[in-house]
């Protein structure tokens, strides 16, 4: 489908899909090195480890998953077999990995890489098939920026939801986010709405895209499909474009992993702080959704996305700054709360900005390597693209891992107990690695070689070649 506007229908039942999605990765960014550090009691470091092994295993299995899909060929298309497939796998493995079984520290942090192995896996049967999708739905290059936004406010519906869900009945006093009986439930409730969004967008989509492709991509022996992926993955512009995202996502993955360390022990949120600081996250996200598409009708989407991270930077890291200069309202003051959560939200939605305008840009290479392949391997690139994302609780763990190890902070801590020189080092470490991190992105996002005069151009001689060949555009 290549008409330039994609009816309001559709969108939401694409948008409706990333709910899954937004759950897993909310889970694992700010409760996954909690519960496993704090409740099942193993140290934070070998939790961010396990969690890298699994991010490493991705590397190799959401290529695969997005080159197969590419290559499916059935009567209902290359994408929808695998989202129908994906629903019950996803639920649970999602139940799997918050019910971890009475073992000694090696047999928990054994079954910790295994299942989260396995949740990874299952969510990119799903993600990838379904991000693909966005340039089959219009080759427009600020439209796609319009539909893929819709991905993102549900994705982070959804997390933020289970969030609010979490901090407000499942994991409240007495249980609490430190303790554990709450996270079985937490782990029920996740899938089965997972299970329900996937299947909704599977069935809202299915008319419009669940159609036979136009063209069978070969399927070559395994040592040439191998060398066919990597070639089709050096792409200059994609390679940019990853980097540049993986620097953005990581920042993104150490702010939700050390969410709660940040919220509960240096400012001391109480049970209905944590609920409101969810709502307000949700509010920056849908400041997002109307500001990206005239953000990148102004700069572009490299230069908007180039500025937006510096902008989040700017915002997150404020009240840290302020805080060591001994600046900020302290803990029990009236003015902390609103000052803390507004500059959170804006935070949030030029970080959850640059988040859209990657997953637009990625759709924009599918053109470029079009143009040098003849090859449309829409799922192949969003496979990398997924990748990158899951570096935000991935690289972002084991990041806080680190951080929370070189600054000393205790196991089983207790709010308010916590020694000010430790918090101290920690926020320090924090901020000043989210910071260099955002400059290395926001230069990296300049490099990005496709503007929308390049894609345009693109497809004016795509055009023509398809029309030369007796092709459809």
């Amino acid at each position: 489908m290549n008409s330039v506007r994609v009816p309001l229908s559709t969108k939401l039942s694409y948008g409706l899909g990333a709910v899954a999605y937004g759950i897993k990765d909310n889970g694992f960014s700010v409760f996954l090195l909690l519960f496993y550090n704090q409740v099942v009691g193993l140290p934070a470091e070998q939790v961010g480890f396990a969690i890298m092994i699994a991010l490493f295993v991705d590397a190799f299995v959401d290529p695969a998953i997005g080159s197969l899909s590419d290559r499916t060929h059935t009567r209902i298309g290359r994408r929808h077999p695998w989202l129908y497939g994906s629903a019950l796998p996803i639920a649970l493995s999602w139940v799997l990995l918050w019910n971890p079984p009475q073992a000694g520290t090696a047999a928990t942090l054994g079954y910790l890489v295994v299942i989260a192995i396995l949740v990874r896996a299952a969510i990119s049967t799903n993600e990838v098939p379904s991000a693909a999708m966005v340039p089959e739905l219009t080759r427009d290059y600020h439209e796609r920026t319009a539909v893929i936004r819709y991905r993102y406010v549900f994705g982070w519906a959804g997390g933020l939801a289970m969030l609010m869900l979490a901090y407000g009945y499942l994991l409240r006093p007495p249980t609490g986010p430190g303790a554990g009986p709450g996270y079985h439930n937490y782990g029920v409730v996740g899938a089965v709405v997972m299970m329900v969004s996937v299947l909704a967008s599977a069935i809202g989509t299915h008319k419009r895209l669940a159609h036979p492709p136009r063209a069978r991509i070969e399927t070559l022996p395994v040592g040439k499909e191998i060398r066919a992926i990597l070639s089709t993955l050096s792409n200059r512009a994609f390679v940019l474009l990853i980097a540049a995202g993986v620097f953005a996502y990581i920042n993104q993955g150490i702010a939700f992993a050390m969410s709660n360390y940040l919220l509960g022990f240096v400012w001391l949120f109480r049970p209905m702080d944590f609920l409101t600081y969810s709502i307000c996250l949700f509010g920056g996200v849908l400041l997002a959704f109307f500001i990206v598409t005239p953000t990148a009708r102004a700069f572009g989407k490299r230069g908007g996305a180039a500025i937006m991270t510096l902008l989040s930077v700017l915002f997150t890291t404020t009240p840290y700054w302020l805080r060591l200069a001994r600046l900020f309202p302290e803990p029990g003051d009236p003015l902390l709360l609103p000052l803390l959560l507004t500059m959170v939200s804006l935070g949030t939605a030029f970080g959850v900005c640059v988040m859209m305008l990657i997953g637009s840009m990625i759709a924009d290479v599918v053109e470029a390597s079009e143009e040098s392949s003849g090859k449309r391997e829409e799922g192949l690139f969003y496979a990398g693209g997924l990748f990158m994302q899951k570096c935000t609780s991935g690289l972002g763990i084991f990041a806080s891992g680190i951080l929370l190890s070189v600054a000393g902070f205790p196991a089983k801590a207790v709010p308010g107990k916590v020694p000010i020189d430790v918090l101290d080092r920690l926020t320090g470490f924090v901020a000043g690695l989210t910071v260099v991190i955002a400059l290395v992105s926001s230069w990296l996002f300049t490099r990005f070689p496709i503007s929308k005069a390049d894609h345009d151009a693109r497809l004016a001689k795509l055009a023509v070649a398809s029309a030369e060949s007796g092709g459809k555009a």
